[in-house]
């Protein structure tokens, strides 16, 4: 059944659409933290290790209330690595380990890209006349200034 929540079917659709990017940013993202995690080395490893590991456990639940998001609309959520590929804006390195801080500059510049597309999206949900999205993506923009701002202590 289709949800009857005040929004056009053809609204609801481009909604969906703006959330499965967001999921896909998400998905990346999450992946890559924890391959951080997992591989992180020198000096300050434990430091780094828990500090990805927590960067990475909400990315988890946000992955999860964007999913249950787009179902709350009335449509599937895309699931597969493929899918998330062909919609993520954040490029992935197969085979490369940065140093440390390397991996904390990388990360940033990921979250701030991240923050920079949830602007965006905020403005489109906005003119879609989708409040609830609109105020989801903003806390979620939120969460995402707030990691990018622990990253860029690490460099001031």
């Amino acid at each position: 059944m289709k949800p009857n929540i005040g929004i056009p079917e053809k609204n609801l659709k481009e909604v969906t659409h703006i959330l499965s990017a967001v999921l896909s940013d998400a998905v990346t993202l999450y992946t890559k933290t924890r391959k951080f995690h997992w591989n992180v080395k020198g000096e300050s490893f434990m430091e780094f290790h828990k500090l990805f590991e927590g960067q990475y456990k909400q990315l988890e639940e946000a992955i999860d209330e964007i999913a249950e998001r787009i179902n709350k609309l009335g449509s599937a959520t895309i699931g597969t690595m493929k899918e998330f590929a062909s919609l993520t804006s954040l490029k992935e390195s197969p085979g490369k380990y940065p140093s440390s801080i390397d991996m904390v500059k990388e990360l940033l510049h990921d979250h701030e890209s991240v923050i920079v597309a949830l602007r965006k999206a905020v403005d489109q949900c906005d003119k879609l006349k989708d409040a609830g999205t609109t105020d989801f993506l903003t806390s979620l923009m939120e969460n995402h200034e707030t990691i990018a701002w622990t990253l860029r202590r690490y460099f001031n």
